[in-house]
């Protein structure tokens, strides 16, 4: 899985090479420079072979010295190049003072002043009269909101023109008013088309409203060794692999998974989460449903098996079969009879998923549940089960931001498992997913991974079998989330739009499938 780095990491990264000796920061600034200059022809291939206008916007830190750059390659590259400082020349950081030094003794750098005269046409010239502007004003660097003209850049009337004229932004590392971290604004952001990174993606490009205000992410390698840790986030990849042996041998031997339904009328989320358990490969999966939904279920489901389940004294009874070696409780299972069942399935310290009202039951005191749950339990909270049950990490999450870096999903996450001692996945299109000891992935559906679709009724109820399945399989929680997760997007990108939750495990075996071709 690949790296995703907070600003402060990617200091450290860069920090620890050049003090080795392996670079030296100018090298680095040259490097990054250079790489954005690349992606832009590589993504648009036309701007390559025409000379074009561009418009530099260079910020008061080394993001600035990368705008520099950026404005010599396309000037030595043909094209007209007008450069804009924000701030005093002279508090330029030594490597971004080298590389205004180098422009300057060539061509004209603009100051820019944080308030714009009422012509704003005397600095940007709207309607823009450019093809390219590039934002090398604040990159990961930024703590606070800016003002001034930046917040005229960031209106939507400002894109508007730009988009109406041709014009395109390009950001580098992070547009401006992103925060890094977090995928959080600070006050206003200038959305970008194109965003270029260097060594790795920043969490903040993945997660909160990154995705929305990148546009699209490229990321260039400047040299720099991999960092590996548990407070490196890692970003779930096709490098996911779900199966856990070789051979077949019997059914037992790829686990049993049991899932408890609700009653009668409310079986089918159970019977999602069934389906997408013996899906993705458990040997076998037990449906336990209450006497008054026998019949319902058994009219349904084939290959799954049924088991009258009626409360916890009978679960107790179940669970003295060791087979059953995974367990699934909260998809359609009612609040009173998650009370009831979800003690007795703890109790025996299985691999066990809790997942809507197996949490939804314990909102009024969460701690209740905190106090039963083990290291292999896996909660799978969307965001308004998230607030019930951590209530104040959710008010951090949803603060007002004054100033950066910001308190992410990351953070929360990783709180909840902490506090809840087991692997919580926060569900949504940016899923995040922690372990108690700090260990944390993102599982992403933007960009290149964008499904909408996804967001469909049942469709979490799939996820919670997924997860069970593979559990089942033998996978420990934290892999079985990310795993699960990875695979539910693939299912997803695979049916495409007009996707239902009933879709998700049908499309499993095209998506092994294409794994393993």
């Amino acid at each position: 899985m690949a790296e995703l780095l907070t600003a402060a990491q990617m200091r450290a990264v860069e920090q620890a090479a050049i003090e080795s000796g392996q670079v030296t920061g100018l090298e680095l600034m040259e490097r990054a420079g250079r790489g954005v200059v690349e992606a832009v022809f590589e993504e648009w291939p036309e701007l390559s072979k025409t000379s074009g206008t561009a418009v530099v916007l260079c910020g008061p830190g080394n993001n600035g010295g990368d705008g520099f750059v950026v404005a010599r390659l396309l000037k030595e590259w043909g094209w007209e190049v007008e450069v804009y400082l924000y701030g005093d020349p002279k508090k330029l950081p030594p490597d971004a003072r080298t590389n205004y030094e180098r422009w300057k003794g060539k061509y004209e750098v603009n100051v820019l002043k944080i308030n714009p005269p009422p012509l704003v046409d005397d600095y940007l010239k709207f309607p823009p009269k450019f093809d390219l502007l590039i934002d090398g004003l604040f990159g990961t660097g930024l703590t606070r909101p800016f003002q001034g003209i930046f917040t005229l850049l960031a209106s939507e009337d400002a894109r508007c023109l730009m988009r109406q004229h041709g014009a395109r932004v390009v950001a580098i590392d992070v547009p401006s008013g992103l925060c890094a971290d977090s995928g959080r604004v600070l006050g206003n952001v200038i959305t970008a088309d194109l965003t270029v990174t260097f060594h790795g993606q920043k969490v903040g490009h993945l997660i909160g409203v990154g995705p929305e205000t990148c546009g699209l992410v490229r990321t260039k390698p400047i040299g720099l060794q991999r960092q590996t840790s548990k407070e490196v986030v890692q970003l779930v990849s096709d490098r996911v692999v779900p199966w856990t042996k070789a051979t077949m041998d019997h059914k037992y031997s790829h686990g049993h998974a049991l899932i408890l339904s609700g009653g009668s009328g409310k079986t089918g989320a159970a019977r999602l989460a069934a389906r997408g358990a013996l899906r993705i490969g458990a040997g076998l999966v037990t449906l336990g449903v209450p006497p008054a939904a026998q019949l319902e279920a058994a009219t349904e489901v084939t290959a799954i098996m049924l088991r009258r389940l009626e409360d916890g004294d009978v679960l107790t009874e179940t669970l003295k079969d060791e087979r059953l070696n995974a367990l699934c409780l909260g998809p359609g299972l009612g609040l009173d009879r998650a009370r009831d069942l979800v003690p007795v399935a703890l109790a025996v310290g299985r691999s066990t998923v809790l997942d809507a009202d197996a949490l939804t039951a314990f909102a009024d005191d969460p701690s209740v549940l905190f106090d039963m749950l083990h290291e292999n339990c896996v909660l799978t909270p969307h965001g308004g089960e998230f607030a019930r049950l951590f209530p104040d990490i959710s008010e951090k999450l949803k603060a007002v931001l004054i100033k950066g870096p910001a308190y992410s999903k990351v953070d929360a996450t990783r709180d909840a498992a902490k506090r809840a001692g087991c692997v919580v996945l926060f569900k949504g299109p940016n899923t995040v997913i922690a372990a108690p000891d700090g260990r944390c992935a993102v599982n992403s559906a933007h960009y290149e991974r964008s499904a909408p679709w996804l967001a469909t009724a049942g469709s979490g109820d799939v996820l919670a079998g997924f997860i069970t399945g593979l559990m089942a399989r033998g996978f420990d929680p934290m892999p079985a989330a990310e795993t699960a997760a990875w695979l539910h997007v693939e299912c997803a990108r695979s049916f495409g739009p007009g996707l239902i939750a009933e879709d998700l495990p049908e499309q499993l075996p095209q998506v092994f499938q294409q794994m393993s071709s």
